[in-house]
């Protein structure tokens, strides 16, 4: 197929472009781009304009597609919170192209014939591109360390263990050691259980209000520490998931003064809700790392701005409702985060906090060079994945709209502004009706 984007406004921190311009796309890939300042704008000489679909951008923003570095399929064993059908059909929904889908499923993802399996449900079914994380452990039992190299060769692109922390320093020792034979990063969910055991919500003044039983932000910190102090023993790449404490935003910062080879994600629900968003036993809002203070939002924002955290990721949790209607202490944690996390990321260009070009190199371009998936770019010969933005675009989250299985979200009833309205992935062309 060819294609041709005219008029759009490119956005490819990976040239650094943010200019307006066309972009020439043939058998998947990106063949040309014009800048509107460029010699022979589209319609270039020799250019049959008659062969191409064309996409009129006109008052849009073209990104390189996004890329999410932590999703939960479910699939295999938990097909009724998500299947890779329906995640990735959500993951096109809200402008994402490539995802990577995290092993706490049935049977965890910890040997190369459960990897074969994603990799082959998503060849079949997938809307976009999937790409494995192998768990660190088998079993994601923390004891011993599961087949990382046969994994790898299967096509994992990281290992974690994530809905758990790996709670001996020794399997994580090796686990980093072991890693850099690949040149894959070990990601961490920095939890210390012995400080969060039991915990359902922040600790702190409104845990204390509702009567539950609190996290403090120091279960993540501690683990954060310990983690970057065996990357530095070891050599290992660490990233580190979900950050939502100033103290885990601080101790980021300073593994990367010492130029350690770390790197960290966060989500927007971190940086855009607080612990008072639980207010009313509300479930929906129930997380785990859980949401914080206004004291880590504002942390996690200079953060962002400064480059202490490389990613924005969904930290896609879809549940089944039963799952989440029920008491506050039985209720899963987890938020269907794909849907809404472009939009929820963009008040923070309205906000002034980054800018369009910060949102790309966030949610595209570095968690793609962070795992080595070569996307994220609009590069002549790269893989035609981009999303098209209406950033003027209000509506209202109805999680009834959702493509994803999981309809949990604390964002019900918010008016958003900004909108993916065209994604192209795999050659296909992906308009949502709603634009």
């Amino acid at each position: 197929m060819k294609i041709l984007i005219k008029n759009g406004h490119i956005v490819d921190p990976s040239q650094e472009i943010d200019a307006p311009g066309d972009i020439v796309i043939e058998n998947g890939k990106i063949k040309e781009i014009i800048l509107e300042t460029s010699p022979g704008r589209v319609p270039a000489p020799g250019l049959d304009i008659q062969s191409f679909t064309v996409i009129d951008a006109s008052g849009f923003h073209v990104f390189p597609g996004l890329v999410d570095m932590h999703v939960h399929l479910r699939e295999p064993g938990f097909e009724y919170k998500e299947t890779i059908k329906t995640g990735t059909r959500a993951a096109v929904h809200g402008g994402f192209t490539s995802v990577c889908c995290m092993p706490n499923t049935n049977p965890v993802n910890d040997n190369e014939t459960v990897t074969e399996f994603i990799l082959r449900k998503a060849y079949a079914d997938g809307a976009c591109y999937v790409f494995p994380i192998g768990a660190i452990t088998k079993g994601q039992k923390g004891e011993e360390l599961a087949e990382m190299g046969m994994m790898a060769e299967a096509g994992c692109v990281a290992f974690s263990d994530d809905g758990r922390p790996v709670m001996s320093s020794l399997v994580m020792r090796r686990a980093l050691e072991y890693s850099r034979r690949f040149d894959l990063p070990i990601i961490s969910h920095a939890e210390d259980e012995d400080l969060s055991s039991g915990g359902v919500m922040n600790e702190g003044r409104v845990s204390l209000q509702l009567g539950l039983r609190g996290i403090p932000s120091e279960a993540e910190v501690v683990m954060i520490k310990r983690d970057i102090e065996l990357a530095k023993l070891t050599g290992g790449r660490l990233h580190i998931a979900h950050v939502s404490t100033a103290g885990g935003v601080r101790a980021v910062r300073e593994a990367k003064k010492e130029g350690l080879p770390v790197t960290a994600e966060t989500c927007p629900h971190y940086f855009t809700l607080t612990e008072d968003a639980v207010k009313g036993y509300r479930t929906e809002a129930k997380v785990n790392p859980p949401l914080r203070t206004t004291g880590d939002i504002e942390a996690i924002r200079e953060g962002l701005v400064d480059g202490t955290i490389d990613v924005i990721a969904t930290d896609h949790a879809p549940h089944h409702r039963d799952e989440k209607l029920c008491e506050f202490d039985r209720a899963a944690f987890g938020i269907s985060g794909l849907e809404t996390a472009l939009p929820l990321s963009l008040s923070l260009v309205r906000e002034g906090v980054l800018t369009l070009s910060d949102i790309a190199r966030k949610m595209s371009l570095n968690p793609s060079t962070i795992l080595g998936l070569g996307k994220g770019s609009l590069k002549t010969g790269s893989d035609a994945d981009i999303t098209i933005l209406d950033l003027k675009k209000g509506w209202k989250v109805e999680p009834e709209r959702f493509l994803s299985k999981g309809k949990n979200t604390p964002f019900e009833g918010f008016v958003l502004e900004g909108l993916p309205v065209i994604t192209i992935c795999k050659g296909q062309v992906y308009e949502r009706e709603d634009r």
